[in-house]
């Protein structure tokens, strides 16, 4: 059943696409966090430090910070494109558009994490999340001009 939905929906087909990309993005950027703590050891738990040396690496280091803030931003815009993009999918629009949205979407997430990783000079990160928000914008704005008329 899911198979027949999203073969006859090239769009949705195409959101898939990218939103699998994002979430394994997501959960790299979750074990880049991992591997971190443990290279650096700094455990946000006294029984993870206890398990790794003393409670002396109960502490927070700036670089698993870094990458704990990249992970937490990812969450906090990936989780809402995930919603209006399989929303706007659903929706009937142009294959080329929507893509395009999808896209652009994906690569600003993609480089606003390497800015963050990388600690790249400012404004990357900035223009990369600001970017990232106009298609967002525009599915939800599209969303809503096409609900309207039913609320």
């Amino acid at each position: 059943m899911m198979e027949e939905t999203y073969k006859e929906n090239s769009v949705f087909s195409c959101f898939l696409f990218y939103a699998v990309l994002l979430v394994i993005k997501m959960y790299v950027i979750a074990i880049i966090t991992g591997q971190v703590r443990l290279r650096k050891k700094a455990f946000a738990n006294p029984e993870d430090a206890l398990r790794h040396g003393g409670l002396q690496f109960h502490r927070e280091d700036p670089y698993v910070e870094r990458c704990r803030r990249a992970h937490i931003n990812d969450m906090e815009n990936i989780l809402p494109f995930l919603f209006l993009g399989a929303i706007y999918s659903l929706m009937g629009p142009s294959l080329f558009v929507a893509r395009l949205h999808f896209l652009v979407f994906s690569l600003s997430r993609l480089l606003h994490t390497l800015a963050y990783l990388l600690a790249l000079r400012a404004p990357t990160r900035s223009v990369a999340y600001t970017i990232a928000q106009i298609p967002c914008v525009s599915m939800a704005v599209q969303i809503l001009m096409s609900v309207m008329a039913y609320a």
